[in-house]
């Protein structure tokens, strides 16, 4: 199935999600590997190649939001409890947030350099929108990529805890709807 419908999710979809979830958790690892292992000489390439697999998420997150807006969000089961539907939604809202803004930090950050990161992992140029910069600024702007990092680790922590949930507590279909082959309960 390519269209999403009211009660499953279209392949599409599922590609986007699980593609998004690896370069998240990619990113999130390297990140963090990259200022606190790897030795200084070294750092410059690794912030090169963070940056340019950053663009392609950035680019990924924007065609996730226009296909979820052109297509049916499935319906959350109908059992569920009020608060369970709020943190749901305001976890997912969440995501897409961080997402955009972690994103869109790092940008800043990657085209601040000496030499600007300005190529995503297929080399395509991406536009600086931060050029010259005081170090005291540049220090601010990195300092909230990685808090914001650091927020979206938690809420991915969330979001997983919530669909284990879902798949091992509650015995409902909503891990298994973001999933291929696996049949409905």
């Amino acid at each position: 199935m390519i269209r999403n419908s009211v009660s499953e999710w279209g392949w599409p979809a599922k590609a986007l999600h699980w593609l998004g979830a690896v370069i998240i958790a990619v990113l999130l690892m390297h990140g963090w590997w990259m200022t606190h292992v790897t030795p200084r000489p070294d750092r410059l390439a690794n912030y090169a190649w963070h940056a340019a697999l950053g663009y392609d998420l950035l680019a990924l997150t924007l065609l996730r939001l226009l296909w979820r807006w052109l297509n049916t969000v499935p319906e959350l089961p109908s059992n569920l409890k009020p608060w369970e539907r709020l943190g749901a939604r305001l976890g997912h809202i969440s995501l897409y947030v961080l997402m955009l803004i972690v994103s869109v930090t790092g940008w800043m950050v990657a085209t601040t350099f000496r030499t600007p990161m300005v190529k995503d992992l297929f080399w395509v140029n991406v536009p600086p929108i931060v050029t010259v910069v005081d170090r005291s600024t540049r220090e601010w702007i990195e300092g909230s990529h990685k808090v914001l990092a650091y927020m979206l680790a938690a809420i991915v922590v969330v979001h997983v805890a919530g669909a284990l949930r879902h798949h091992l507590a509650k015995r409902n279909d909503v891990l298994r709807r973001m999933t291929w082959g696996a049949r409905s309960q």
